[in-house]
């Protein structure tokens, strides 16, 4: 009896390695491109992210980049340092869920989903419709 009380101890405390942290996603993130660092931080209940550093922050006029991409014109005149870029997700089964993630080269948005992988670099996958369709962005945490 006490070995099978032993074995269900050893195997709960042996998944509990495994299970996922929600506020794991927290911190600094650097892009696939290396082009920006973006901050997750919890909004409430979710999950959001910003731009917090930019390996070019300026135009070629010295001014800062802007989000001169996006669709609404009264947003055009936002610098892209400081943008939120993911906002909405909610952790759920092991990753974050339903959020959103905004493209500042295209002016898009799409619907998102972040899993952390055992390497603990984070599989952003952003897709229209189903997530079949659509890309995955692979970012490293910032030390």
């Amino acid at each position: 009896m006490k070995f099978l009380s032993l074995l269900f101890c050893a195997t709960l405390i042996s998944f509990s390695g495994f299970t996922q942290n929600k506020d794991a996603i927290l911190g600094k993130w650097l892009n696939s491109s290396g082009e920006a660092q973006v901050e997750i931080y919890k909004k409430g209940s979710q999950y959001a992210g910003k731009i917090v550093w930019l390996k070019n922050p300026n135009d070629d006029n010295g001014k800062p980049k802007r989000d001169s991409k996006n669709p609404k014109v009264n947003q055009q005149y936002k610098p892209l340092l400081g943008l939120e870029l993911l906002n909405g997700f909610v952790y759920e089964d092991g990753k974050w869920t339903d959020g959103k993630i905004y493209d500042p080269k295209s002016g898009k948005t799409y619907s998102c989903n972040i899993t952390q992988k055992n390497s603990g670099e984070l599989n952003l996958r952003g897709y229209v419709g189903i997530s079949l369709i659509g890309r995955t962005d692979v970012w490293k945490r910032v030390k």
